[in-house]
């Protein structure tokens, strides 16, 4: 018990009498030093008083489908950072293959009694994916915030990137180009970020007055490797752009292009999504379409504090629009 109050009282910066006030519920102690040790005690993995159970943690979940595409540590940092000025903490639960699941770390939450959960990408992304641990959070009435894709029948509230705006933005750009032969690599068929993208990019060609035909559309997992082969199969069919669902995707397909002995930007153009980190240091840079991810993360923070607050969150989705950003992986297609 002694190592515990110091431990507290450490992390706090407070005194051990301090602590022990707290946790046997005396006055003279200020809400907001209270609430920093209740916080301090979930943080350190001790329990909290039986008195003291029925309180909601000052803990945050922010749960991250990986760490390998760059935009979720950049999308996890900005709502870290925006969660720790509301004086919350937020706990990371990054999947790995093999790993916890999504549904394990939302038990693991509940048990923690979190006050939120940030869901950056995960299953709810997948129309084909399991969704009870959801409605479990819904039924529980824990405050709940996606970021890129509603889940239908849940009224969350959900902040995304307008995919529609995004694909348009990089179709009329390859086509002011010169291009013609224009192909996609978007995710599984169930990912419902990548159906409206392919939605868009078809609707991008008929408004050309062509079509996209399906031998033009591939689908990958979100990685480097699989954007170079399903990449590869495009520019077996004679593809000279191509537009990619992410940044790591693209920087698959300029690596196909080169493989093959074809001169990107000069035989072969690529548009990215996200502009994630380091972008512009590849080569060559990167040109992609940039998520508004400062707003996108202020903003899904501040719809989980207003509902943690007890305030009215209107359901439905907040889009943000994107922004093209061209660099040296685009230019006209040879003659």
């Amino acid at each position: 018990m002694t190592r515990r109050l110091a431990q507290v009282a450490k992390k706090v910066g407070v005194s051990q009498a301090t602590v022990s006030r707290v946790l046997n519920g005396k006055p003279g102690v200020s809400e907001a030093t209270r609430q920093s040790v209740l916080t301090a005690l979930d943080v350190l993995g001790y329990e909290r008083p039986t008195q003291l159970r029925g309180e909601r943690a000052r803990l945050v979940g922010l749960v991250l489908p990986e760490l390998q595409n760059p935009i979720f540590p950049a999308l996890a940092e900005v709502i870290g950072g925006s969660l720790a000025q509301q004086g919350l903490t937020p706990v990371l639960c990054t999947q790995t293959k093999g790993g916890v699941s999504e549904a394990d770390y939302v038990e693991l939450l509940l048990e923690q009694q979190v006050s939120g959960v940030v869901f950056a990408g995960g299953l709810f992304a997948q129309a084909d994916a399991p969704h009870d641990h959801y409605r479990q959070l819904a039924e529980r009435k824990i405050p709940v915030v996606l970021v890129n894709a509603p889940i239908e029948g849940l009224d969350f509230p959900c902040v995304s990137c307008d995919d529609a705006v995004a694909v348009r933005q990089a179709w009329r750009h390859l086509e002011s180009l010169g291009h013609e032969r224009i192909g996609v690599v978007v995710g599984p068929a169930d990912h419902i970020p990548s159906r409206r993208k392919l939605a868009a990019a078809r609707e991008a060609a008929e408004a050309s007055g062509a079509e996209l035909p399906a031998e033009f559309v591939e689908r990958a997992m979100f990685s480097l490797e699989s954007g170079q082969a399903a990449a590869s199969r495009l520019l077996d069919r004679g593809v000279t752009g191509i537009v990619c669902a992410s940044d790591p995707l693209a920087l698959g397909a300029v690596r196909a292009a080169r493989r093959r002995g074809l001169a990107v930007p000069g035989e072969v153009s690529v548009v990215g999504y996200d502009d994630s980190a380091f972008m512009n240091c590849t080569e060559p840079p990167l040109t992609t379409v940039r998520q508004p991810i400062e707003a996108m993360g202020r903003a899904a923070v501040e719809l989980l504090c207003a509902q943690i607050q007890g305030g009215e969150v209107p359901p439905g989705e907040l889009l943000f629009d994107p922004e093209l950003v061209v660099r040296g992986s685009t230019a006209q297609p040879p003659r």
